[in-house]
């Protein structure tokens, strides 16, 4: 009953708070379960709902500034699942036990944490940044929390934090894909000897000679389906074994995709997709994120979507930072925690071009966030997307809005370049239809962009189009 509940539930909030949208009541809102939770969804895979089921299973009002709890309730159930390897840091987030990152640490540095009986567990080198990233292990005795406080009375002047994991940010109905069972070790490195994997989805060979070229940090992308076909796709993650993944798959189309009755935002553009999950509970972790933007650096990727949400992290933080000042374009999901949320990143960050998302009324989502990191807004709700079982599934969020930013970004941007980057994002703002608020306001950024991008939902179910 409980499962039943939880997997029905956030339809049916979303669907009733959106009657709420200019004002946000304070009403009666469903109690929320504290233990004993079902799984719920994992990250990089989407979170399966039936709206029937929704109905059945809830009746009364909602308040929408709970719609934060429904993340939290996945995140208690990540750590519930996989205790061994996942925690909460002091605000609740999810991080990866026993892990803490150093930033571009010294050798004499990191033999003085060993003396303190750290070891290191793995290394980051981050080509092209020319930085790296060392996850050290914490003493066997000693909680992650305190690994983190003595590592920094170590080096007060070093850059240390939690090896945070962050989630998708978005939902995936009608989905055929099968809850992971899996499992995993702490110190299993998702990206251990990662390697490139290039394709052409094509039998005959033939690529598509795109014009652009566009990046992707998610989960893994189904590149067998037909909407991928003759497109070249560069895959990296996983030991050069990337795990296809409903999420990644459906932002990829929404970027990339190209059919008959289909396509993304820049069709036919060369995707470099790094598949930062890897089908593992411990995917999606700080380490590897960065792993993945190092990467697209070094392939002169000049726009990169990153549809995943949590905590703000330093270590985040400094190579975004690091991404931007080269020249590339970072779009990233501003999260569906609700608008009385606290801002999520990497949307948040400086210079990230954040993106929030609107039904086919040009509504903002209720569940989308809100505030100064709001750049843009685009097509996120009724709409369909690609999905690993060579069908169409129905998706809504904001992690489905910023790959057409993206991919509308990536058709005016071919190279890296600080200055070029800059003007095609106030060429984009200049274009936007504005809504809301005259001029740039916290619900809807600049404005709306690729309105008549929305993937018609009568694709939803249809296994050829």
């Amino acid at each position: 009953m409980v499962a039943k509940f939880l997997v029905a539930i956030l339809p049916l909030m979303l669907a009733q708070a959106a009657q709420a949208q200019v004002a946000v009541p304070s009403v009666r809102a469903p109690g929320l379960p504290g233990s004993g939770l079902p799984p719920i969804g994992l990250p990089g895979s989407g979170l399966a709902v039936n709206a029937d089921r929704a109905l059945r299973a809830l009746g009364g009002d909602l308040d929408p500034r709970r719609l934060q709890d429904l993340r939290q309730l996945r995140v208690l159930e990540l750590i519930r699942s996989h205790p061994k390897v996942i925690e909460a840091d002091p605000n609740g987030a999810p991080i990866l036990r026993s892990e803490v990152l150093a930033f571009s640490p010294s050798d004499a540095l990191l033999e003085k944490v060993r003396a303190a009986g750290f070891s290191v567990l793995r290394e980051r080198a981050l080509e092209g940044l020319e930085a790296r990233i060392v996850v050290l292990k914490a003493p066997d005795g000693m909680s992650t929390r305190r690994a983190l406080k003595q590592l920094k009375a170590l080096d007060p002047e070093g850059v240390y934090d939690f090896n945070h994991v962050y989630t998708d940010s978005g939902l995936i109905s009608n989905s055929t894909i099968a809850a992971y069972t899996g499992g995993a070790n702490a110190g299993h490195d998702a990206n251990a000897g990662a390697g490139v994997t290039v394709g052409v989805n094509a039998s005959s060979g033939v690529g598509a000679s795109p014009t652009a070229s566009v990046g992707l940090v998610d989960g893994g992308v189904d590149t067998t389906h037909p909407v991928f076909r003759d497109i070249v796709i560069h895959q990296h993650g996983c030991g050069g074994s990337p795990t296809p993944a409903a999420h990644g798959t459906a932002v990829a189309s929404l970027m990339i995709g190209r059919s008959p009755r289909f396509h993304g935002a820049a069709p036919g553009s060369e995707l470099y997709a790094a598949d930062v999950y890897c089908g593992l509970p411990t995917g999606g972790a700080v380490d590897a994120v960065a792993d993945a933007l190092a990467w697209l650096v070094r392939e002169h990727v000049p726009v990169i979507n990153v549809s995943l949400v949590g905590p703000p992290n330093v270590m985040l933080e400094n190579v975004v930072r690091m991404v931007i000042a080269r020249g590339h374009v970072m779009v990233a999901a501003v999260g569906n925690d609700g608008p009385a949320a606290p801002p999520l990143y990497p949307a948040s960050y400086p210079d990230v071009v954040g993106v929030t998302a609107v039904d086919a009324r040009q509504r903002a989502l209720i569940e989308a966030g809100r505030g100064r990191q709001v750049k843009f807004a685009a097509p996120g709700a009724d709409m369909a997307a690609a999905n690993p079982s060579q069908t169409f599934v129905s998706v809504r969020g904001t992690s489905f809005a910023s790959p057409i930013v993206a991919g509308l970004l990536a058709e005016q941007l071919h190279e890296p370049n600080k200055a070029a980057a800059e003007q095609v994002v106030a060429d984009l703002a200049r274009r936007a239809l504005d809504l809301g608020a005259p001029g740039p306001d916290p619900i809807y950024g600049f404005g709306l962009v690729g309105g008549d991008l929305r993937p018609e939902i009568a694709l939803v179910g249809r296994a050829t189009n």
